[in-house]
């Protein structure tokens, strides 16, 4: 109903403000077709949409929480979706303001959420993890190729693996690589490739497309196949932005088909090129280690012992003889010495014995048992003694005796 007012009898602005909050608001949930052109995640529980009509230049903000947005699994800018809008006013500013309480991606968008969705169950499930992820061997004696049959990506990898490495053998299994049946069929060439132990690598390459087109190779079947094969796979899907799950699970994603033909095999060239390289160092290697040790051999040439090896010896000897004299002029001075002190004793000895008293011109007297005669008591007139002297012998018979008492020195004739 319109509401009446005139300058006169105007109305109450939070009247007209109530009134447009009211006509809004009845028009409750509405369920929109639309075309996210820009989205702001905040920090917190309230992000920002904005929508605009998928024919006409209408947009408008949209609000919504965390749940409803992660709900709706990735959102991108430029996808489309159906969202449930409530319009309504704040009365403070009069700012008309829309509440989405529901999001759903359609089309490639819904397809993207799928994809998300099993993204993370496999995820959760591990068969993403790194550590499962087999080495490429650096020469394969098969390559599996699995793709189109007369497709640009098979004429990729082949003439791109031939001018790399013009020996390596290729084997070939055509399937659809896209539509109903490609799932089952790449499966089928997937576990064949496996069981042959001629195949060392396996290749599954597609070029670009849409979602759609791609949409075989996010397949959980074909995925957890890939995942459980024992041969490394290279997933060479599409173009640098294509992300199929295969590339996940994979144990190589390549960018592109061409890309895999480059990191399958090695560039007979660059081996080429690299193992003369590595000859030339191995060479200036081997020149510098015996330079280093010739000019070690000339140094060690220059020393005095090994220009005259005896010389040490001569040193040695004269070293020796040196000693060898010192050692017998300090035993013939020892000598000297002792002799000297010897001598001295000798002399001493000699002039306190009997000798040096009969050399004076006395004699000493025994009887005839060799005692001797130191008193006149000791002998008797008529006995036989022997006088000693300096250079013999004397026997004679005592004839006599006197006795000087006031001397000390008994005569005997």
């Amino acid at each position: 109903m319109a509401m009446t007012s005139s300058p006169e009898h105007p109305l109450p602005l939070r009247e007209v403000a109530s009134a447009v909050k009211g006509w809004v608001e009845r028009l409750g949930m509405v369920w929109v077709s639309a075309q996210v052109i820009e989205l702001s995640r905040k920090s917190g529980a309230i992000h920002f949409l904005t929508l605009r009509d998928t024919s006409q230049e209408v947009s408008v903000q949209v609000t919504l929480t965390t749940a409803v947005l992660d709900a709706a699994g990735p959102v991108s800018e430029g996808m489309a979706v159906t969202a449930q809008l409530k319009p309504t006013v704040w009365m403070k500013s009069g700012r008309l303001s829309y509440e989405c309480f529901g999001l759903r991606p359609t089309g490639e968008g819904q397809l993207l959420a799928q994809i998300e969705h099993l993204k993370r169950l496999l995820q959760a499930e591990g068969l993403f993890n790194p550590a499962l992820k087999r080495p490429l061997p650096v020469l394969p004696r098969g390559i599996g190729l699995i793709t189109a049959k007369d497709s640009a990506a098979e004429r990729d990898v082949v003439v791109n693996v031939g001018l790399r490495w013009p020996a390596a053998r290729i084997v070939t299994r055509h399937c659809l690589m896209q539509g109903p049946s490609s799932v089952a069929q790449v499966m089928a060439a997937v576990a064949a490739f496996d069981a042959d132990p001629s195949i060392d690598v396996i290749v599954i390459a597609r070029g670009g497309g849409s979602v759609e087109d791609l949409l075989p190779f996010s397949d959980e079947a074909l995925v957890r196949a890939v995942a459980a094969a024992h041969t490394p796979v290279v997933s060479a899907i599409g173009h640098e932005v294509d992300t199929p799950v295969l590339d996940l699970v994979a144990d190589l994603r390549a960018s592109t088909p061409t890309d895999a033909a480059k990191r399958i095999v090695p560039d007979v060239r660059e081996e080429r090129s690299r193992l003369e390289q590595a000859r030339q160092r191995l060479a200036g290697l081997i020149l510098s280690f015996v330079a280093t040790q010739t000019a070690s051999l000339e140094q060690l040439k220059l020393r005095p012992v090994l220009r005259d090896p005896l010389s040490r010896f001569d040193v040695y000897a004269e070293q020796t003889t040196m000693w060898r004299q010192r050692l017998r002029l300090s035993a013939l001075t020892r000598i000297d010495q002792e002799a000297a002190t010897v001598a001295q004793a000798k002399a001493l000895v000699r002039s306190l014995g009997p000798q040096a008293a009969l050399a004076r011109g006395y004699t000493i007297l025994v009887d005839d048992r060799g005692r001797t005669i130191a008193s006149t008591e000791a002998v008797e007139v008529g006995a036989a003694v022997i006088a000693h002297l300096s250079d013999g012998a004397l026997t004679l018979t005592v004839t006599n005796k006197e006795r000087h008492e006031h001397h000390g020195i008994t005569e005997n004739h």
